[in-house]
């Protein structure tokens, strides 16, 4: 028999694409999900007497082994469980189906021929292909079953993350583009970096084939602690040796620019930017993923669940406890199966690349199931002690009056892991997802959930909760060792707006009979969305005489020169007024402000067609009595902008309302989403999107 000549070799690349839902990718690669057969077909040059010498090398990593390199031929299949079907076909054509069994490790791969002619074997590369997870295989870890959460949670390139406070929710969109130019390629380099792959690429590559080991690995490189990853964290100081985190809008500005950079961390990121590029990758693996956001969420660094903060006298913050309670944090959760676990255990699991605390020696967190959480689980693999505790720990504060005098004058065990929240499949409006982290509060069994989880961490202290009586349902009032004889709170007079004065009222009720005096120390603080106080803006004092069960109201404003320089990016400011009375507790009041940014509209000039030019016109408002200068429009979209774009705006004098023209094609159709954001030196962006449904070119 003579040797075997082949000629072209035809992927069926639009075919295949189809089948294995990967048309949206920006590649020009073989890009395949495990465990569904693709096709190819081969042009022989000779003829063939018997296909039953035909075998097929798929391997994939630096040194292939048994896990990583597959053997099989046309009359069987090879003990990895790959195997290879004919098809019908003209003369000298071989049509071929392969099938990857559903747990293949994934990643890039290889595909060659050997032909056994006589004693001499031939072969040859048929070339390249990328094997992903399959949400659409039942056999797979990550099959997904209903349709509708596939098409969110693994093909919507991009969403909507929550941010702000639990009573003022607000929305930021995210331009994921999973599916854009590079995007692959970039997240098969992140698994390339890592310590494991760096410390025995054979090992590391053999285990592709786990989610959950995929996205632990994810998790680690996210962030760029330990191993050189992709983004720096930083909630301090300024921003001016890289981009200040409120900035971004999307991850593909990030990824490129850490694979440009030839793998220097992106500066810098927060949670939602660790949560947005993470939500990127795993979805562009093939993991089903999404945002979540958890307000009020507790940073417990000693794992007792219980975060204690200090203040003095004055409400000033004392940096006694290295324990922390940020307005919302935000995480993902991935979609599979944990076999190491149990059946249980499968579902969503919590991941979060944010480098917060250590796990197994190096910056990760997770896979920590949903379902262990809830149940109080934390023995628990990944990191369940730490996810529990950011929703269920209880808030403590003190006034520290001395080194050896201390009143605790706040236990909530309600405050934590409030409205946790993420995108809703197929539309842009907010789902609670708070039952499927914990029970209701105050319940029997949320109780004995939290029991269970103490025991579990070994806290010999049964918690806070035995020593402070839980609030009566309805009511989420401090509670301190001794109740006050007054209460009170802060409201504000109208919906604060950035260049703006800031008007309160402070109402304080006296609950018994009997005049009192209260000493009332107000202070506002600029702080950041961990609520950690970055710059005074006020102290006021006032002594306030109430009669026999008498309220009274105090007016005072804010103006916008005390804050305009304190005012960090994050608009947010903290007010606390500490109330003592000469005989008996005292009183914290507590009241977060987000100032709100002006409205930016965008209007969409005409039908957005793939391939047709259409305009989009912006209109926004200097919010400031100042004129302000060197302002920059940004606007970015997957499948609508290949690159973001930037437009100088020069000059605007206050108050004045300017529009601004460019002009975008659609490359891809669908749903798409349009962000745009005005950066301005002199005030936090203003930010805006639009979605846009996009028409087939006709």
């Amino acid at each position: 028999m003579a040797a075997l000549k082949i000629g072209k070799v035809n992927w069926q690349s639009k075919l295949n694409k189809a089948a294995h839902h990967t048309s949206d990718y920006s590649s020009t690669e073989v890009i395949l999900r495990r465990g569904q057969p693709f096709s190819i077909s081969l042009n022989l040059k000779t003829t063939v007497q018997s296909w039953d010498n035909f075998t097929f090398i798929a391997s994939t990593g630096p040194s292939p082994s048994q896990q990583t390199k597959a053997i099989f031929t046309l009359s069987e299949e090879g003990a990895s469980g790959w195997s290879a079907t004919q098809e019908p076909g003209e003369p000298r054509c071989l049509n071929v189906a392969i099938l990857s069994p559903a747990d293949a490790v994934i990643g890039r791969y290889k595909l060659k021929l050997q032909v056994l002619a006589g004693n001499k074997v031939s072969s040859k590369v048929l070339g390249q292909f990328v094997l992903l997870f399959n949400p659409w295989c039942p056999d797979d870890d990550v099959y997904m079953a209903d349709e509708k959460e596939r098409q969110e949670y693994v093909l919507n390139d991009s969403g909507i993350i929550f941010q702000g406070l639990e009573k003022d929710i607000q929305q930021e969109a995210w331009n994921y583009g999973q599916f854009e130019e590079d995007i692959l390629d970039i997240s098969l380099a992140i698994l390339d970096r890592s310590l494991n792959h760096r410390e025995d690429p054979a090992v590391d590559v053999s285990n592709r084939n786990s989610p959950v080991y995929v996205s632990r690995v994810i998790s680690a490189m996210v962030n760029s602690n330990d191993e050189k990853g992709v983004v720096e964290g930083k909630w301090s100081g300024k921003y001016r040796s890289g981009t200040n985190p409120l900035r971004w809008s999307g991850s593909v500005t990030i990824l490129r620019k850490w694979y440009r950079a030839r793998y220097r961390p992106v500066r810098y990121g927060q949670c939602w930017v660790f949560a947005g590029v993470t939500c990127t990758v795993l979805r562009c693996l093939g993991i089903p993923t999404r945002v979540i956001t958890n307000f009020n969420s507790a940073h417990d660094k000693n794992l007792n669940l219980s975060v204690d903060k200090y203040i003095d006298m004055s409400g000033n913050t004392l940096h006694l406890s290295e324990d922390s309670v940020w307005n919302f944090h935000v995480w993902n959760e991935s979609w599979f199966v944990r076999r190491d676990l149990g059946s249980f255990y499968d579902g969503w699991q919590v991941l979060d690349a944010t480098p917060q605390e250590k796990s197994k020696g190096i910056y990760q967190c997770g896979p920590a199931s949903t379902r262990a959480i809830k149940e109080g689980d934390v023995n628990l693999d990944y990191d369940s002690p730490f996810v529990f505790a950011a929703v269920n720990a209880d808030c403590v504060t003190w006034i520290r009056y001395s080194k050896k005098r201390k009143e605790r004058i706040y236990s909530n065990t309600r405050k934590i892991g409030k409205f946790i929240s993420t995108k809703a499949v197929g539309t842009n409006s907010r789902v609670d997802v708070t039952a499927n982290y914990k029970y209701p509060e105050g319940s029997l069994k949320e109780r004995q959930v939290y029991k269970k989880a103490l025991k579990l961490l070994g806290v010999r202290r049964p918690g806070k909760r035995t020593k402070i009586p839980r609030p009566r349902r309805g009511f989420s009032r401090a509670q301190p060792a001794q109740t006050p004889s007054i209460s009170g709170k802060l409201l504000l007079d109208a919906s604060p707006v950035i260049g703006q004065d800031i008007l309160l009222t402070l109402t304080l009720r006296n609950l018994i009979s009997d005049f009192q005096t209260i000493k009332v120390k107000l202070k506002a603080s600029a702080i950041l969305y961990t609520r950690k106080p970055k710059a005074e803006i006020l102290q006021l004092h006032r002594s306030i005489k109430l009669g026999s069960e008498e309220v009274k109201e105090i007016s005072f404003k804010i103006l916008y020169s005390q804050y305009k320089n304190s005012l960090m990016d994050d608009r947010k400011i903290l007010v606390t007024a500490v109330c003592q009375i000469k005989q008996g507790a005292s009183l914290l009041i507590e009241k977060d402000i987000v100032l709100q940014d002006p409205f930016l509209t965008i209007k969409v000039l005409g039908p957005a067609v793939v391939h047709r030019p259409v305009n989009v016109e912006v209109t926004f408002t200097n919010p400031l009595s100042d004129v302000v200068t060197d302002c920059v429009l940004r606007a970015e979209g997957s499948g609508l902008l290949k690159e973001q774009l930037r437009i100088h705006v020069e000059r605007m004098a206050p108050m004045e309302t300017s529009t601004v023209q460019f002009e975008i094609i659609p490359y891809r159709r669908g749903t798409r989403q349009l962000q745009v954001d005005l950066v301005c030196t002199h005030f936090s962006d203003i930010k805006g999107f639009v979605m846009l449904d996009v028409a087939p070119a006709q």
